[in-house]
């Protein structure tokens, strides 16, 4: 990589980006609702003949440059080897293949129909329909995963192991899941532009191609072998009080336990804050109903052990976790308990209510790289 030295001087003078007025240095304020948000990590693009992308080294200290960023698609999709920005996360990424999902948004309200009235975290049986989204299965640059670490789990898609113990689990550091809208999308002259193991193995550089990283067999192999444990189908959103909450689950496959089935699921909850307040989550309570006919209450402080604050600053924030029914489906749903900012006011934010399916599969690979 072309390395483009900036001395930290220089940095207070790209702070701000405006829309209206073309300016020859832009700026990607991280910490900015309207640009992509991440922790230390500084991104500034320099107008001199072209908009250059520029990544920080953790201290701030010097800027690198990483490519050029390119305009957002809003038809169409983006393709394997796309290099990108992550919106909300700023992490660096590439695209490796697209998933369409059903994405059921309850806030999304029918002109004939008024909103219902039912208290956050209720099991609404109204049905809600399903409109076609794009997501795409994505790498992350390990070099981001520390920045990012408080904010999203780098470490989200995770299978069960084949062996005796039904619980192991065992996971794929730096793969992720993102929506079409999360993408920023960069062209880079580098032939290894995001350090990941996987990187070469899924992928490699032809400079006359658009963009220049075309996959390999073994990612075609890959993306075959282990599709019925990768794929996304299904994206549930609700919003209460401008507090965001979308939620996707999927199947991992069924274990053997004291002569019984166990059938488990993880999930991926993303919670954002859409307005101004500031906004902690205090506990989480959830109602986990298998088709075996039992109803199963979780209470417990925060989530994964932390109660994140979702400010203008760090809007959101997302997480993985599992879940195992003795019954091959069932449904989930539930709230969060947060609370204004300086010791402000409770409130209850519904968890939309969401399925567990296991569509007849009842294995899941443990050699699923190779």
């Amino acid at each position: 990589m072309a390395a483009c030295v900036i001395r930290r001087t220089l940095l207070s003078t790209v702070n701000k980006y405006n829309r209206k007025h073309a300016i020859s240095v832009l700026n990607v304020d991280l910490n900015s609702r309207q640009t992509p948000n991440m922790t230390r990590l500084s991104c500034s693009l320099f107008n001199v003949q072209q908009k250059r992308l520029m990544s920080s080294r953790p201290e701030g200290k010097v800027l690198e440059t990483v490519g050029v960023f390119e305009a957002p698609k809003q038809q169409g999709k983006y393709e394997t080897g796309q290099l990108f920005l992550h919106s909300v996360f700023g992490y660096r990424g590439i695209v490796l293949f697209p998933w369409y999902a059903r994405l059921y948004d309850r806030d999304v309200i029918p002109a004939t129909e008024s909103k219902p009235t039912e208290p956050p975290g209720a099991h609404r049986s109204k049905e809600v329909k399903g409109k076609t989204h794009t997501y795409y299965q994505v790498l992350i640059d390990t070099r981001d995963c520390p920045h990012i670490s408080q904010r999203s789990q780098t470490e989200a898609v995770t299978f069960l192991a084949n062996h005796d113990d039904s619980r192991a689990l065992y996971a794929i550091p730096g793969l992720d899941y993102v929506s079409h809208e999360d993408i920023l999308p960069y062209n880079s002259t580098d032939q290894v532009p995001i350090q990941h193991e996987l990187f070469e193995r899924f992928l490699q550089f032809n400079a006359s191609k658009v963009p220049p990283f075309i996959p390999r067999d073994t990612l075609q192999a890959w993306q075959e072998k282990n599709h019925p444990w990768l794929e996304l189908s299904d994206v549930h959103r609700e919003t209460t009080e401008n507090i965001r909450v979308t939620v996707i689950p999927f199947y991992m496959g069924m274990r053997e336990a004291q002569n019984s089935h166990v059938y488990w699921w993880r999930y991926c909850i993303r919670l954002e804050n859409m307005g101004e307040e500031v906004v902690q989550l205090r506990e989480r309570h959830w109602r986990i109903f298998s088709l075996s006919g039992t109803l199963e209450t979780v209470r417990g402080r925060g989530v994964v052990g932390r109660e994140p604050v979702l400010s203008e600053e760090q809007p959101a924030f997302q997480y993985s976790s599992h879940v195992s029914l003795q019954a091959p489906s069932g449904h989930m749903w539930g709230t969060f308990t947060c609370q204004r900012a300086h010791g402000g006011a409770m409130f209850e934010v519904a968890i939309p209510s969401f399925s567990l399916e296991s569509h007849g599969r009842r294995d899941s690979p443990y050699s699923f790289l190779f």
